[in-house]
């Protein structure tokens, strides 16, 4: 595929994922982090297995993608002032997780992009299975402000 039409679809991707997000769900704007984050990391072990330097470079880059989206994305959204001890925890996990994902970059371990894969993914179905037993708003503070420290588990 030649570099005009890789920038095209890119845009296309981008323009799409755009409009999602504009109109999800709070609990959908979570979902879509966990995705990302769970799509980062598949990236990354894929050039984790590379011998060559730009898959080096690129492993660092998805790396450090996931490690963004764990960080600004799902620890930015938490109220651990309202959301108690399971917005604590969650923290705390999000904490580790990113750790775990620059270890495994460094070292070049698959072990940690799969412990972390596997707990992103448990929280990702954990967050799905909430969807029709609480409504969003009743475990949201303001959930109309996602990402700016508004996510509480009240």
């Amino acid at each position: 595929m030649n570099q005009v039409m890789r920038s095209a679809l890119n845009s296309y991707a981008q323009v799409s994922m755009d409009a999602g997000v504009a109109s999800a769900s709070p609990h959908r704007l979570i979902v879509m982090l966990y995705d990302g984050a769970l799509a980062a990391i598949a990236k990354a072990k894929f050039h984790l297995a590379g011998k060559e330097i730009s898959d080096i470079a690129e492993k660092g880059k998805a790396t450090s993608h996931a490690i963004s989206i764990i960080e600004d994305g799902l620890m930015g959204s938490l109220n651990v002032e309202a959301g108690g001890v399971l917005a604590e925890n969650l923290y705390a996990l999000y904490q580790y997780m990113s750790r775990r994902l620059l270890e495994g970059n460094l070292n070049n371990e698959p072990g940690a992009y799969e412990e972390v894969s596997t707990l992103l993914g448990e929280l990702r179905d954990a967050w799905n299975g909430m969807e029709f037993q609480k409504p969003v708003s009743s475990i949201m503070r303001d959930p109309n402000r996602l990402g700016n420290g508004s996510l509480g588990m009240a």
